[in-house]
């Protein structure tokens, strides 16, 4: 028993303990059998207290960003409140000083001392019975309060000082600089670009700006709705995109035949589907019916059955696509690294800075650790590739350690497998099934 139980026991059981010691053998027996239990008890109580913890702590990231968004609307709320009620004040007594006038004009004789003292007497009471300053400051009172728990809250739940989370890096600024470069070109800031090549003496990196010049030629000529540019690039790079899957060319003709449906008649349309949209037709009979049925509606689309082909949203779609085959054939990523990796640190950020936190209390330092001791969530969108976790070691396969099937068609890391079969001197039993295997019997997966 360890040192922390025994503690657990004297302290919980100080008369049973005084029994023992005059050599009572039943009352041994009887508390170590109760202590154990009341041990255990407690035990599986501390451990279902910390499973509670984490699975809230999951919880509780999800509701920081809401609970901001509650205090923000609550400040809102309350201003709002505040100079509807704040108006409200205002217009009764202007109310008040109104009717007092009135009733000023209407007398019949408007010298009288007595009839004016006695009006304007009622005035006051009536105002202070109002008590619009107290009501005003009291508004305004409720305003600050909230106002001054909103930045305090903000504080708490987002630390200015995200220097913790740093870590040295040996940074490859010459690859850094490509990315940077790289990433200006494809958000179409080229002056940026240029500017940055020029200054950091990086000239390779002009090899890849013409490629999104021609991309945002493309994409301006959409803009007003000429195809042309696109379908010159299209018709350029057409045994490229039809390796790929791609259907850019049909989306194409799909845009520039509704365009025609919508202003021309029915003979350009009948037209320019038999020059342009037959050839598709074998392998996309569904898609070249609809278009060719929308013939008939020409001059009333509004019934026409297929009436979601007409949709602007088509020309953004289109858009997007054309974005995406760019940059897969000149091998660039949709998504630009720079802005991948912004993300993916705007994501792990609170994680880091939390473990940063925590290894600071028990004067640990995380930067020197080769891998993080807790999981970084980044979402399915960052995920870009399998990543396989050996189910005995724990440790994530890399090419020093790759992933290893067993004829039994489970799955070990390659280093668990070399100490289950002592380096390949023996066969040895799957941890997972009674298949007995040897390391030649293992072959590497590739995901």
């Amino acid at each position: 028993m360890t040192r922390g139980a025994r503690k657990f026991l004297v302290d919980e059981f100080k008369t049973e303990i005084i029994e023992i010691e005059q050599g009572d053998s039943c009352a041994l027996t009887s508390l170590l059998r109760f202590s154990l239990f009341q041990f255990r008890s407690q035990i599986c109580k501390r451990l279902a207290e910390t499973a509670n913890q984490r699975k809230h702590q999951v919880e509780i990231k999800k509701m920081e960003l809401d609970t901001l968004k509650d205090a923000f609307d609550r400040v809102v709320k309350r201003q709002k409140l505040s100079s509807f009620r704040s108006q409200e004040i205002v217009d009764q007594v202007g109310h008040e000083i109104e009717q007092a006038l009135a009733k000023i004009k209407a007398i019949n004789d408007p010298l009288s001392p007595v009839h004016l003292k006695s009006i304007l007497s009622e005035l006051k009471l009536k105002l202070n019975t109002v008590g619009p300053l107290n009501l005003l400051e009291g508004l305004q009172k409720e305003r600050n309060i909230n106002l001054s728990k909103y930045p305090k809250l903000f504080e708490k739940s987002f630390s200015p000082d995200i220097s913790k989370a740093y870590r040295d890096v040996d940074f490859d600024f010459h690859l850094v600089n490509l990315i940077v470069a790289n990433h200006f070109y494809q958000q179409g800031l080229f002056d940026l670009g240029d500017c940055l090549i020029d200054e950091a003496g990086e000239p390779e990196a002009i090899a890849i700006r013409s490629h999104f010049l021609e991309m945002y030629q493309v994409l301006e000529a959409l803009k007003v709705k000429n195809l042309g540019p696109a379908l010159n690039w299209i018709t350029l790079n057409r045994e490229k995109l039809n390796q790929n899957g791609s259907m850019l060319e049909l989306k194409l003709h799909r845009l520039q035949f509704v365009e025609i449906v919508k202003k021309g008649t029915k003979a350009d349309a009948l037209s320019y589907a038999r020059t342009h949209l037959a050839p598709f037709a074998s392998l996309h009979m569904n898609e070249f019916q609809k278009l060719v049925v929308c013939i008939i509606w020409v001059g009333k689309l509004d019934s026409c059955p297929h009436a979601e082909l007409m949709a602007p949203t088509h020309w953004d779609e289109f858009t997007q696509e054309i974005i995406k085959q760019f940059c897969s054939l000149v091998g660039q990523s949709y998504w630009s690294p720079l802005s991948v990796a912004i993300a993916a640190g705007i994501k792990g950020l609170p994680t880091l800075l939390k473990l940063a936190n925590v290894m600071a209390a028990k004067r640990q330092e995380w930067q020197e650790m080769k891998q993080l001791p807790v999981p970084v969530e980044l979402g399915k969108e960052l995920q870009f590739h399998s990543i396989f976790v050996c189910p005995v070691s724990r440790d994530q396969g890399s090419e020093e350690n790759p992933p290893m099937l067993m004829p039994c068609q489970h799955v070990l890391c390659n280093q668990s497998i070399m100490k289950l079969s002592k380096n390949t001197s023996r066969t040895f039993k799957c941890p997972y099934c009674p298949t007995e295997a040897s390391a030649a019997q293992c072959r590497q997966l590739h995901f």
